[in-house]
Parts: C-alpha cells; sequence; structure tokens
C-alpha cells in the first residue's frame, strides 16, 4: 500500500498537488531491446541506455483548448494527471526520457506562466536547463531556442525533442526508436520517428517512407518521401491500406548544430535571431533585453514547415519506424480511450462515487467539481464539470471543443480560459 499522500493513493484528481510530489529518483538502465520497423524484423540493440552528448528537449507549451474546461491557459493539459497514473504528462516524460540522459542534459522551453508549476513537478530539473520563451512563436523558436543555447554550450551536442503532452505505451520500444534515431542524426540526418498507425486517424499528419538509408548501426532508418498534412478519413484510409505511412508524433532528433544549418538557409531571420539570443543567453541582463528586443518580431511557424518539409524534399531527412503506442491527447474522445473502464462502459476521469449511469454507453465524464453527476439514456457524451465551468459535447464532435473557447473568449468569459 503506497503511503498516505502519494500520488498513487490519491488517483481522485488529474490535479496534481505540488507539496504531494516526491523527488524521483533516476531509474536504473536496465531496459532491454526492442525490435522495431515498418515489419519489426531487425531490432536495434542498445544494451546500454544512457548515451553520451545527447540531450532531451521537452517543448512545453500549448493551451490545450480542446480539453477545456479541464485544461486552461493557466494550468495546461501537460501539468495535468490525465490517466490518473500519479504522474502529470509533463513528468511522465521526463521519466520516459531520463534512462536516454541525465538531468544536467534534459531541458524544458516554457512561457513565463507555467515555469514555477514546471519547477515543482520536476524537482530535478537544473534552473539554467529551463528555457523561458517570452511568448508562443510554435515549435520553430521554441525547439530552435534551445538548439542554439545547447550548439552553442555542447557544438557537437545531438538534440531530441519530445513534446510535453503526449501518452507513450511501450517503453522500450521507445527507447530503442529514440537510440536509433541518434545513430541516423550522427550521420547528418535531421530524423524524426514514424509511429505504425492503428487507425485511418485523420487529426495527425502523416510521413511517407522512402527508401532505406541501409547504416549499419540503423537497420530500421529509411529516408522520409513526404510530409503530409492532416487528411481527411478517405485518404487516411489510403495512407493504412498502402503501409508506406506513418504517423508524424512531432518527434525530433539531430545534430543541434545541424538544425541551425538548416534553419540558416531556409529561415535565415529566424536562425540569425535565435543566434544572437543564444550569445548572451548565460548573461541574465543582456538575455532579457536581446529577449525583448528580438523575440517578438521572430516568425511564428511549426518545425515540420520551417525546416523539415523543405529538408525532406532535399533527401536530408530520415524516419525510423517505431512500433510503440503513442497519442497526442487533443480531445476528449482520444482522453477518454487512456482510461480504463468495462466494454461500452462510460470512462471516468476523477472520483467514480460522484458518477451514477443508467442505461448509458461509452462517453466520458470528469467530475471535477464535488458534485454528483447523473446520467440516464444517454451514450457516448463528454461532460466536464469543474468548479466554474461545464462543458457538454458528443465524442464524436470533441475536436469542436475549441470553437467554445472561442465563443466563450468573444462573450467575455476569458477568465475561465
Amino acid at each position: 500500500t503506497p503511503p498516505q499522500n502519494s500520488p498513487k493513493a490519491r488517483g481522485k484528481s488529474p490535479f496534481l498537488s505540488p507539496s504531494t510530489i516526491p523527488h524521483i529518483p533516476i531509474p536504473p538502465a536496465i531496459c532491454a531491446p526492442s525490435p522495431l520497423g515498418a515489419n519489426a524484423l531487425t531490432a536495434f540493440q542498445n544494451s546500454h541506455r544512457e548515451i553520451p552528448g545527447f540531450f532531451v528537449v521537452i517543448p512545453a507549451g500549448g493551451a490545450g483548448t480542446r480539453l477545456w474546461p479541464l485544461s486552461r491557459e493557466d494550468h495546461p493539459k501537460f501539468l495535468l494527471d490525465v490517466n490518473l497514473c500519479g504522474r502529470s504528462l509533463l513528468q511522465s516524460t521526463w521519466d520516459r526520457l531520463l534512462p536516454l540522459t541525465t538531468p544536467a542534459r534534459t531541458t524544458v522551453v516554457a512561457g513565463p506562466a507555467h515555469s514555477h508549476a514546471i519547477c515543482n513537478q520536476l524537482p530535478d530539473l537544473f534552473s539554467h536547463n529551463l528555457f523561458i520563451e517570452p511568448g508562443p512563436k510554435d515549435s520553430m523558436a521554441a525547439i530552435g531556442l534551445a538548439a542554439a543555447v545547447l550548439a552553442k554550450r555542447d557544438p557537437e551536442a545531438i538534440i531530441g525533442s519530445f513534446a510535453a503532452d503526449h501518452m507513450i505505451s511501450g517503453d522500450d520500444a521507445f527507447l530503442s526508436a529514440v537510440a536509433e534515431a541518434v545513430e541516423v542524426a550522427r550521420a547528418g540526418y535531421l530524423v524524426t520517428i514514424g509511429i505504425a498507425p492503428s487507425q485511418p486517424a485523420t487529426g495527425f499528419g502523416y510521413v511517407r517512407l522512402g527508401e532505406s538509408l541501409n547504416l549499419p548501426n540503423a537497420p530500421n532508418a529509411r529516408l522520409v518521401g513526404s510530409f503530409k498534412e492532416k487528411p481527411d478519413a478517405r485518404t487516411a484510409a489510403m495512407y493504412l491500406a498502402t503501409g508506406a505511412y506513418r504517423w508524424n508524433a512531432g518527434m525530433f532528433v539531430t545534430r543541434a548544430a545541424f538544425l541551425m544549418e538548416l534553419l540558416k538557409e531556409y529561415k535565415p531571420e529566424l536562425h540569425d535571431g535565435l543566434s544572437k539570443i543564444a550569445e548572451c543567453w548565460d548573461n541574465e541582463s543582456l538575455r532579457q533585453e536581446s529577449l525583448a528586443e528580438i523575440w517578438p518580431a521572430l516568425e511564428k511557424i511549426p518545425i515540420d514547415n520551417a525546416v523539415a518539409e523543405p529538408a525532406a524534399a532535399q533527401g536530408r531527412v530520415a524516419v525510423v519506424p517505431a512500433t510503440f503506442g503513442w497519442d497526442d491527447v487533443g480531445d476528449f474522445s482520444s482522453l477518454s480511450e487512456m482510461l480504463p473502464a468495462e466494454a461500452n462502459q462510460t470512462k471516468i476521469l476523477g472520483d467514480h462515487s460522484l458518477v451514477l449511469t443508467e442505461q448509458v454507453a461509452g462517453g466520458i465524464v470528469v467530475p471535477g467539481s464535488g458534485r454528483l453527476i447523473a446520467c440516464l439514456g444517454v451514450d457516448d457524451l463528454v461532460i466536464v464539470d469543474m468548479p466554474d465551468a461545464l462543458m457538454i459535447t458528443t465524442r464524436a464532435r470533441s475536436q469542436e471543443v475549441k470553437r467554445l473557447v472561442k465563443r466563450c473568449k468573444d462573450a467575455g468569459w476569458k477568465r475561465l480560459l
């Protein structure tokens, strides 16, 4: 039985109390290699897990508007324990990657509003490894900032960028895929990890597999044929049928200096701005001056559009096909898939005693207000009951919750966002 104040013992709420978050010791490197690749034929051997010179970058941004009112601007989904495991998505990401690196080589990029909560949840995060961006500028600026600073600290640094708010199952396969991606990065590529699709999803982008790279230290690596935007249902089904496409999970591994080279070639103004910031990063006063002067003018663009797509067209981007389970927990429908329940029963994120159902199939209920929620004869609903807001929709339309967020903002309810 866990101690009374441990996260495992609580398990009733997706919100973690900073006072009860324990100091987590570094896990031993005992993970075994697992088979990867398009047909899971080749095992990538990585018996010694820690990778010298490998730096982890965890972008912790986004408001998680599709998970409103559970996720808010000041407490986004990466700070939540969305599957009641006792660890937030951010903490789980940290735990998952630590076998490959050390706290000294693990960095987080976030906005100033979340810095205090991040430090509370990650007591082992070094203060100089928390990179605060003054405002959201999308993934290229966030990852580029980390790359510029880390390239200055270690010109040979290999970085891996992994979002703070994704869920992954199959840690062995994940660690092996990342370790193989590092080997490909050493060969001079920008590397992404392609997830084997389990369904013709329309909410994810896709990567088309190209020719095998035939690298002796990375048997599963292929060139990226092309990146594809989120498809419609028919196109997604076609992608799945060919077997030549993988989900684009937004994971990138490369030499920090190489990423800056690509940025200089494709987005020179963004490269120059980030480089100037990195030059004075270790001087607090100069850093704040340069951020105030340069950051607002930086282009807001995803890393895929900025460098990955044009570099792929020139054969400079590789993909490691992987077999682990992955979800970006992008809406309440995908969140419900993460929670345990009997077949066709309602999923509950929180205290089960607060939810009563009769002749109800499917759906997800978040009893966050402490009130009793009683449902009769309604199927596949999403009910999120918080102390200050109640949101009801269907699972089928859960991707559209962000429209409600916009309506709330327009109607003057910004304080609830």
